[in-house]
């Protein structure tokens, strides 16, 4: 009788979870679609290559996004999507318990309205209701995908990943090259674009992760929450927040700020081997309003960002009628999280109908029909 696999070893039912986890919203892929037509086979010939050593990631795709700004996006094959699942199932509340509350982005239940709402309250207690002068601090990592040290991130999670299959496993998502079996899609043009020291192809093995995976997005929580762990205990900063490689740290002295940005300069370099974007860093007084994750921050009420709205209504403009509706509902979804929305609504819904949609009362949803 065969042994049973042991424990540290995936079980299959966690593999179809991780199956299901994948599939969500992604179900009329291609690749999806393919791989669910001989689901059961699929499923048990990729456990089999799991728990035998024998998995090695497949063809990843390349395309250029050009909103906010060009930049490289690798999607990875569905196959190896699932596996980044069940690793992700698998490893991230252990590290997720030792995250700070500050720390948003691919960690559940902290998105960008979490982030906004934090900060929010965030800047309330520093300033006293907005009643004492309050300044912040906002900084942005250079290049941050593309010059990860994966020598670094590797030992970060090994402290935590010591099991030797989910070891195992990790370094192979790690330190899988993309660019050696790739599809490029997408015009040239496309690719000129985007500047060459922001290209993942243009850089040495040990640095960057692939932007679009979830495997990046959760690695990336871990290399950075070094960063969080020195702002908050070594620098000392009450209020203190980062989605991404966007973070904001709140004082009523410039000139503590000023020394805690020399000191944040200093150590990434020599920890992380990142720098700080300096043309995107900002110190003013919060009255000025805090712009953060596409949300500006001012007294006593929150707006989304103008060239957000201003993009919206020019999107929707100029869409293909058959993706208005989607995409209006999407938009007017993001708006009203603003507590102060109305203006950017009624651009977005007027947009909509001279698109020949109808609208809500209170302009948070348009209709298919008539005016």
């Amino acid at each position: 009788m065969e042994a049973a696999p042991s424990r540290a070893e995936p079980l299959f039912a966690e593999l179809v979870q991780a199956y299901f986890d994948c599939r969500k919203n992604k179900r009329n892929k291609p690749s999806a679609l393919a791989f669910e037509q001989q689901l059961e086979c699929n499923l048990i010939q990729l456990h089999e290559e799991l728990i035998n050593d024998r998995y090695t990631p497949g063809k990843s795709i390349c395309f250029v996004v050009t909103r906010p700004k060009a930049r490289e996006v690798w999607a990875a094959d569905f196959r190896d999507r699932i596996v980044h699942h069940l690793l992700y199932n698998k490893v991230a509340p252990r590290f997720y318990a030792s995250f700070i509350a500050d720390s948003c982005a691919c960690i559940p239940g902290r998105g960008t309205l979490y982030a906004a709402n934090r900060l929010d309250a965030k800047i309330r207690s520093a300033s006293q209701n907005w009643s004492k002068p309050t300044y912040y601090l906002k900084c942005d990592l250079a290049n941050f995908f593309v010059s990860i040290d994966k020598r670094v991130l590797q030992t970060q999670l090994d402290q935590r990943i010591t099991e030797p299959f989910w070891q195992r496993l990790t370094h192979t998502i790690l330190w899988h090259d993309p660019r050696q079996n790739v599809e490029i899609r997408g015009e040239k043009e496309l690719l000129a674009k985007v500047p060459q020291h922001k290209r993942l192809t243009e850089q040495p093995a040990h640095l960057g992760l692939p932007i679009g995976n979830l495997s990046s997005q959760f690695f990336a929580n871990v290399y950075l929450n070094a960063l969080d762990q020195f702002i908050k205990h070594r620098i000392g900063a009450r209020h203190y927040i980062r989605y991404v490689d966007d973070f904001v740290l709140l004082h009523n002295s410039t000139d503590w700020l000023n020394t805690a940005l020399a000191d944040i300069a200093a150590w990434l370099p020599a920890t992380l081997g990142a720098r700080l974007n300096n043309s995107k860093t900002i110190l003013q007084p919060v009255a000025r309003g805090v712009d953060f994750v596409g949300h500006v921050i001012r007294p006593w009420h929150t707006t989304t960002r103008k060239r957000t709205a201003m993009e919206a209504a020019h999107r929707i403009k100029t869409a293909k009628q058959s993706d208005v509706f989607t995409m209006t509902n999407s938009y007017l979804g993001l708006i009203r999280q603003a507590t102060a929305s109305h203006q950017h609504q009624t651009l977005i819904v007027k947009a909509a109908m001279r698109r020949g949609f109808a609208v809500k009362s209170d302009l948070t949803k348009i209709y298919r029909g008539a005016k």
